[in-house]
């Protein structure tokens, strides 16, 4: 894949982030209320004290908000808004797939086979009807290649996961596995792009839309911090 082509890709990463992740985001930071939130009482004061050195209202804020700002929601916009970026991979890499099942076509940069692709986000992001799912879509692919007289080999009907590592992949793409390659994060990028590096450009574009963008992220966590604060100390506490 030439320089510009992988430009286009992580041109493309950013306006997903930009368009659908960060405002996603913005929208639950914004909306999050102290009822938001499922409470352990044991362990949200534990986690504050261990975070901050003591239980006050703020610092219980700060242990309820951080995790989910930081962790949970943004994985799971990540995680349902997928498809959108995969459809924008294969637009803007010209490797889009009309077959059924399939996400991307592509000739392989390590080995020079063409390549049919369905994505997947991350290591554990599968569950067990996927499985049957995607084999049941390579199996079709690879009965009718074998009526069309068309040369794919097992090896040719991959699963890409766009990010993580191998060891990290779920029982579930260990059973995939067994019978079509997973690639998995820096591995699945290399085989579509020929760079080994691409995966951590990528990744790195990624955080870059913040400061291109002028995005306040800690004023404005701070900012709902003490409003969670506000409302267990007029709670009484926790």
């Amino acid at each position: 894949m030439i320089e510009e082509q992988k430009q286009k890709i992580i041109e493309s990463g950013k306006a997903y982030f930009r368009e659908i992740i960060i405002p996603n985001h913005l929208k639950g930071l914004q909306s999050l209320k102290l009822k938001d939130f499922k409470i352990n009482p044991f362990l949200v004061n534990y986690l504050a004290a261990f975070l901050c050195g003591n239980t006050e209202p703020e610092s219980l804020a700060k242990a309820l908000v951080y995790p989910r700002i930081l962790g949970t929601s943004i994985n799971t916009s990540f995680g349902q808004n997928i498809q959108i970026f995969i459809s924008q991979l294969a637009e803007v890499a010209g490797c889009a797939s009309g077959i059924d099942g399939i996400d991307i076509e592509f000739e392989d940069a390590l080995d020079g086979r063409k390549k049919y692709c369905q994505c997947k986000a991350g290591p554990q992001t599968i569950n067990k009807d996927d499985v049957a799912t995607i084999l049941g879509h390579f199996k079709h692919l690879h009965n009718k290649a074998r009526l069309d007289r068309l040369s794919v080999q097992i090896d040719d009907m991959i699963v890409g996961v766009l990010y993580g590592e191998v060891h990290d992949l779920s029982g579930h793409y260990k059973i995939i596995n067994s019978h079509y390659p997973v690639y998995c994060g820096e591995e699945f990028w290399e085989h579509l792009t020929g760079d080994r590096k691409f995966y951590h450009r990528l990744a790195k574009a990624f955080g870059e839309v913040v400061e291109e963008d002028n995005i306040d992220g800690s004023n404005m966590i701070l900012a709902k911090i003490k409003e969670i604060a506000k409302e267990i100390e007029d709670r009484g506490g926790l």
